[in-house]
Parts: structure tokens; sequence; C-alpha cells
């Protein structure tokens, strides 16, 4: 007597399995953002505690508490709504709104004005958080290292290059040969490949420009990763920061590019003087 092994769209006892399809997070054509929900979630790097990445209307990223609070505790310039996966600076007409996590960051200095608000005891909380994550080992404070110049002879790549897309100077994430494209692939993850192509940009020395008219800053130059000799297209991808698979694709982010918009007043740390040394290949000894 030969054993019965029911088809693999069954159950033990034969009754048929119904299997729900397997649904993949797709973006609408008419979506303003192209950033997918899966990737706007992330952690602080100063205090551990969960924030909600979100890309505001002008296209730069502001990170938000991931939860709503009462719009009569929050003040006028702190209230923040979503629509269409963008945020918008300001309330829209309901008792709840969104707060930018800067508000409720252990790593900042209180706000004085809450300090008998709802908003200083969610403070609190996030405070024994993070102290909880420290204690446990699950999370270690970021340490602020400038990436400026060293001495003489040690002029290494910086770890945060500015870079110049469309005659807009951009602080980028990381080095440049370690930029990752933000879309999605075929298998539901972020693809692997680096940004640059085979025509990459060039180290150029620049005026420092405050964003400001007050000079605060001494009147020097910076080194600048230069990409304004590409084609518009390739500067546009760059912008995107999509490898050249998916810069004409209509794949969905799965992650906000990380770009931000250099300012001298704010980032002086990473202002570098003198360009990188370019890597030397050596050739092998016969």
């Amino acid at each position: 007597m030969r054993p019965h092994n029911p088809p693999t769209g069954r159950h033990w006892d034969g009754s048929p399995r119904h299997l729900p399809p397997r649904r993949s997070l797709q973006i609408a054509t008419h979506s303003p953002s192209r950033l997918l929900r899966a990737g706007q979630t992330g952690r602080c790097r100063h205090c551990g505690n969960r924030i909600d990445w979100y890309p505001r209307s002008d296209g730069r990223p502001i990170a938000l508490h991931p939860a709503e609070v009462p719009t009569t505790s929050v003040s006028a310039a702190s209230r923040w709504h979503l629509s269409s996966g963008v945020a918008y600076p300001h309330d829209d007409g309901s008792r709840w709104c969104r707060i930018p996590h800067a508000a409720l960051c252990p790593h900042q200095p209180p706000d004085p004005h809450t300090a008998s608000t709802p908003l200083a005891t969610l403070r609190r909380e996030l405070s024994l958080r993070t102290r909880r994550l420290i204690d446990t080992g699950a999370f270690t404070p970021e340490t602020h290292s400038p990436a400026t110049a060293g001495p003489a002879g040690h002029n290494e790549r910086p770890t945060r290059p500015v870079v110049r897309i469309l005659l807009i100077n951009y602080l980028a994430e990381s080095p440049i040969d370690t930029l990752r494209c933000v879309a999605q692939t075929i298998h539901r993850d972020r693809c692997t490949h680096s940004l640059p192509a085979q025509t990459p940009g060039r180290w150029i020395l620049l005026p420092t420009q405050p964003a400001s008219g007050q000079l605060t800053l001494p009147d020097t130059s910076m080194a600048v990763y230069d990409l304004s000799h590409l084609p518009y297209a390739d500067q546009l991808r760059w912008r995107a920061q999509r490898c050249t698979i998916h810069a004409a694709t209509a794949a969905a982010d799965l992650a906000l590019a990380g770009w931000e918009p250099f300012d001298p007043l704010l980032h002086a740390d990473y202002i570098r003087t003198t360009l990188p040394t370019p890597a030397r290949h050596h050739p092998r000894a016969r």
C-alpha cells in the first residue's frame, strides 16, 4: 500500500488551500513621492529612537516623529501634516498633527516653552528609551568627526564631500564611490550598484559662498566634486541617486536620496581647503 501525499495546494485532508496572492508595494503613477512606505522608517543617529523620513515640497527630506500628537500642544511653527506622502509645514485643520523629531530628540536642547506640555512627557519617554538602548548595547551614539583636511601628506578623501550638481552645492552622505542607488529591484530589495559611470566628476576648488549676506566665514576656497560638465540627464540621475540601470525606469525608491543642501555656516566642519590626492596604481614588480 503506497502512501498518498496530497498536492502542495491542498491541506493534509485534501481540502483546497486558498493562499492570498502575494502583493508588492507599488507607487502610483500620479504620486508626487517615489519613496515606498517600507523605506521611510529609520533610526535617529543621535538618540536611536525611531523616525519617519518624508520628502518636503521642495524635495528635501525631514525626519518626523512616527506618531501623531494633539495640535493644541504644538506651536504653529512645528505643525506638519502629510498629503500623498509629502510633508507640509502647517496643520491641515484637524485635531492631530505631526512634529519634527528634532523638537523631541533628547540630543537637542529642550524648548523652555514646552516644559509643562504633553511634549515634555513624550521627550522624557524618548530619553529613557535612549538610555535603555545604550545600557543594553543596542545603540551607540554617533560621535561627530569633522571631515577636514589632515596634516600635510595625509590628504585623504572626505567622508562627506561637497558635490556640485546643476550648479548647486550638496553635502553627500558618504564618500563618492560608496553612494548607492536608492531604487527598488525586481527582488524587492535596494539596488547595490553605485552611482559613478564611465564619465566621473572632477575635483576643483571653489570659493565658499555663505548662504546669508554676513561674512562670518573667511574668504577661502573649498574642494568640490564638480559634475557640471556632465550632460543634463546624467546630472539629474545623480541628484535622484540612481544608477545607470534605474535612471529611466519607474521603479520606486527604497530610501531617500542622501543629498543635503550645502550651507557653509552649518557645514563648516566639512569644508576642505585642499584637493584630495588621487589614488595611484603601482605596477607589480616583475
